[in-house]
């Protein structure tokens, strides 16, 4: 990689790849889930402000982007009853989660604290 390329920070799961993409993947590098939907107002709001947040730390988390509406198997074993929802994968298990809209500031610390 060079010097000044971005790594790949942002990808797109639902039930077919979340094994590969989420839980084998967390092994190497923390994966930070976002379980949304087209039609959650709030998701919309969150979602900009995750890939703001995953190009600022450039590789030290891979975003994953999971539509409650093609993801349902996932949704249901992470018990996803809210969303947004945010959940961190490491080593193939949830090590912390948020739900709901927070401000980037506040994202921003979590991460921080989390990876």
């Amino acid at each position: 990689m060079r010097q000044n390329e971005v790594k790949k920070v942002e990808i797109e799961v639902n039930d077919e790849n979340f094994q590969k993409e989420v839980i084998d993947k967390s092994g190497n590098v923390p994966v930070v889930v976002d379980f949304w939907a087209t039609w959650c107002a709030p998701c919309l709001t969150l979602s900009p402000t995750l890939e703001k947040l995953a190009k600022k730390f450039n590789g030290k988390f891979v975003l994953a982007k999971a539509n409650v509406d093609e993801s349902r198997t996932a949704s249901t074993k992470y018990a996803i009853s809210c969303i947004p929802a945010v959940k961190m994968f490491k080593n193939g298990k949830v090590t912390n989660e948020f739900i709901g809209n927070l401000p980037e500031a506040a994202v921003e610390q979590w991460l921080h604290e989390n990876i």
